[in-house]
């Protein structure tokens, strides 16, 4: 039986645990690799990612992007380490992933650092009072303050992947990247976004897709096709 390729994450933007479980169930060794976000905490989403880990052989990625003071952060990752997860992403402050990356000690725990998320774009940043710039620069700074505080990778939309994986920082760090689309698949509300095959051409270690899967009328097929397309 061939080995899923893992540098496919799967976005289980589901309702629930059982939605979640059911579409996994349907994906089977199409996918080795889930990301479970806020949207489905509250409804069973870390017992999912348990039940998914330990039954089932998953890699999981908890997408919770989590903000705090310092304390707090150290405190909520050293928790979330014991849940054997693969990948948490904290807001890119060095403070943050200093603390994250304090919390996840010896566990195995990847913290990844968000730098702008994918669905900003310049008038979105503006709205948020962030600095002047393109947001390229500004990912790219994110990125690299980041790396120096510990991050084990960045959350990025492909479109920086190339210009992050040239920074010296990066070298043997794990680049993220939401905001793909296959061709032809409509954008959703993302901004800055790349087909599969260009986000790991330009660097990415690994892509996360979500609508384009489980909106499919053959989630499988789907996921098997885009895993094909990487190079």
């Amino acid at each position: 039986m061939p080995k899923a390729d893992d540098r496919l994450i799967v976005a289980l933007d589901v309702p629930n645990a059982l939605a979640g479980l059911e579409l996994a169930e349907r994906l089977g060794d199409a996918a080795s690799f889930y990301k479970i976000g806020l949207g489905m905490l509250t409804g069973g989403g870390l017992a999912l990612a348990g039940e998914l880990k330990q039954e089932h052989g998953k890699r999981i990625f908890m997408d919770l992007k989590l903000y705090d003071i310092s304390a707090t952060i150290e405190a909520a990752v050293r928790g979330l380490a014991g849940f054997g997860l693969d990948f948490l992403t904290v807001q890119g402050d060095p403070a943050v992933v200093s603390a994250a990356r304090e919390g996840a000690g010896a566990s195995g725990l990847k913290i990844l650092a968000v730098t702008v998320l994918t669905s900003y774009d310049r008038g979105d940043l503006d709205a948020a009072q962030y600095r002047a710039g393109d947001v390229a620069s500004i990912v790219l700074d994110r990125a690299g303050r980041a790396f120096r505080a510990g991050a084990d990778g960045v959350i990025a939309s492909p479109h920086e992947a190339a210009a992050i994986r040239a920074l010296p920082e990066a070298a043997g760090r794990l680049i993220v990247t939401p905001g793909v689309r296959p061709a032809g698949a409509g954008h959703g509300d993302q901004k800055r976004v790349a087909t599969p095959a260009a986000a790991i051409a330009d660097g990415a270690d690994h892509i996360v897709v979500g609508r384009p899967i489980h909106a499919a009328p053959d989630p499988r097929a789907a996921a098997q096709a885009i895993a094909a397309s990487l190079p």
